[in-house]
């Protein structure tokens, strides 16, 4: 399968376990961050992207991952890739991870295995693939020394377009009063 960089888009964001010391492991902060996120790939689809590619991390990875099955089935002519930074990459998933994984891998279409084995770089050779392939990064942040702000600041550098999303915006006790609006977003 043919990437057209023009029509595609690719995700950042942290793992759980990072996400949930900020916006808890469960409450409208986490949803709203998921909604934003559903948003941003619904509006990449308006804006004509046909082709996500997705790092399969736990987390906003996997969960962006899912978000483009489902919408497979609305948008016959979007697109699936996974990019898988070693091999064995799976060997570390449990339980609804395991299963999101699995769901993710079987309704891709192209998987896109980057490494035979693990090494010190195969997630950053992962992520710079992600962004050399792609012209939109689709970002869900709160720490910048990661390999998520890894990733937003190589996408800077190459010039493409960066949606993204803060999770500080939606941490605050007030998160609930101030997005009221389940259709509010706010891209920083």
């Amino acid at each position: 399968m043919d990437i057209i960089k023009e029509k595609t888009a690719c995700f950042t964001g942290h793992r759980p376990e990072k996400l949930s010391s900020v916006v808890g492991s469960e409450g409208p902060a986490l949803e709203m961050l998921k909604s934003m996120l559903f948003f941003q790939i619904q509006q990449a689809i308006e804006d004509g992207y046909e082709c996500f590619i997705s790092g399969l991390a736990r987390g906003v990875d996997l969960w962006a991952a899912e978000y483009v099955v489902e919408m497979k089935k609305k948008y016959p002519n979007v697109r699936l890739v996974c990019a898988m930074p070693f091999e064995a990459h799976s060997k570390g998933f449990k339980g609804s991870d395991l299963w999101s994984l699995r769901n993710v891998l079987d309704n891709a279409d192209e998987v896109v295995v980057l490494s035979k084995e693990y090494s010190n770089f195969c997630y950053k050779t992962r992520n710079y693939y992600m962004v050399d392939n792609s012209s939109r990064l689709i970002a869900v942040i709160d720490d910048f020394k990661s390999g998520t702000g890894q990733t937003v600041n190589y996408a800077r550098k190459k010039g493409i377009d960066i949606r993204m999303i803060n999770v500080r915006d939606y941490a605050s006790e007030q998160c609930s009063e101030k997005y009221q609006n389940p259709f509010y977003y706010k891209l920083t």
